[in-house]
């Protein structure tokens, strides 16, 4: 949609920018804590959403839900992103059911079975299920699915890195806890960075605007000791909510975002300003 050529502030309708009303909006990790969020948030912002995950996720149990309580028509698809095969298979799908795709949003992702584990034992198996996953996995979505939108009129893409493709994790924040960060999360995150900037470039005149919102410390029963470093090393001094992140989803996903591309939007409570 082109934006209305005017500098009359008043002939805009700014509330009605923020509006998804009709647009279809493929979601991936749709099951996910922050997945959860984005579907609800572009459902009630007037979307349909096509939820994505694995089998496991029940992703079509999930779209069942948001159209019972939308009253609008949903989708949902279980696959693995990291397959050319079944991503092809998704945009048949979602053709078949819309005859359109308005937007992507990447939340896929794949780190918890490294949690555990040291840098000096990663395995060659480990790494590549995470770089297959989360970069891959990208790749794939946004060649297959944005392409078509470059081809048909245009579209957003949104792509989740990492405060970790960011900066480097604090040692510090996991003393005490049973978690970490595993190298391979950080670089694949790190790819997604890269690849969504060169894509802003490459589909900037053909309408598609890509961009990105990093999320950090998504708040989901952490241990007390994990919670008590994090805010002693977080400006805002907690955790974030899942629900805090969309609001920047709605943003980048509608026209209010018209003229933004290639920006990754920080929501982090200020982690990285000092």
């Amino acid at each position: 949609m082109e934006p209305l050529r005017t500098t009359d502030a008043f002939a805009i309708d700014f509330r009605k920018k923020f509006e998804l009303g009709g647009k279809v909006i493929v979601v991936t990790g749709a099951c996910g804590l922050v997945g959860r969020a984005f579907c609800e948030a572009i459902s009630q912002f007037g979307g349909h959403v096509v939820a994505v995950d694995i089998p496991a996720a029940e992703p079509e149990k999930f779209a069942a839900v948001l159209e019972e309580r939308h009253g609008r028509k949903m989708l949902g698809v279980s696959l693995n992103v990291g397959e050319r095969a079944e991503v092809e298979q998704l945009k048949a799908t979602i053709l078949s059911n819309f005859d359109r795709i308005d937007g992507l949003v990447n939340a896929h992702q794949n780190k918890s079975h490294l949690k555990f584990e040291s840098f000096e034992c990663v395995t060659d198996d480990n790494w590549d299920t995470v770089v297959h996953i989360n970069l891959k996995g990208t790749f794939l979505t946004c060649q297959i699915l944005g392409s078509w939108m470059a081809e048909n009129g245009g579209g957003s893409i949104i792509n989740i890195p990492s405060t970790y493709s960011v900066v480097a994790p604090n040692q510090n924040l996991y003393k005490g806890t049973s978690l970490g960060c595993p190298a391979a999360y950080s670089a694949s995150k790190g790819g997604i960075d890269a690849l969504s900037r060169y894509l802003a470039s490459y589909w900037a005149s053909r309408k598609v605007r890509v961009n990105m919102i990093t999320p950090h410390g998504v708040w989901n029963n952490h241990e007390a000791q994990f919670e008590e470093n994090f805010a002693r090393f977080s400006p805002m001094e907690r955790l974030s909510y899942n629900h805090e992140v969309a609001g920047a989803l709605i943003y980048l996903l509608s026209d209010a975002s018209s003229y933004v591309t290639g920006d990754n939007m920080l929501v982090e409570g200020g982690w990285t300003v000092w």
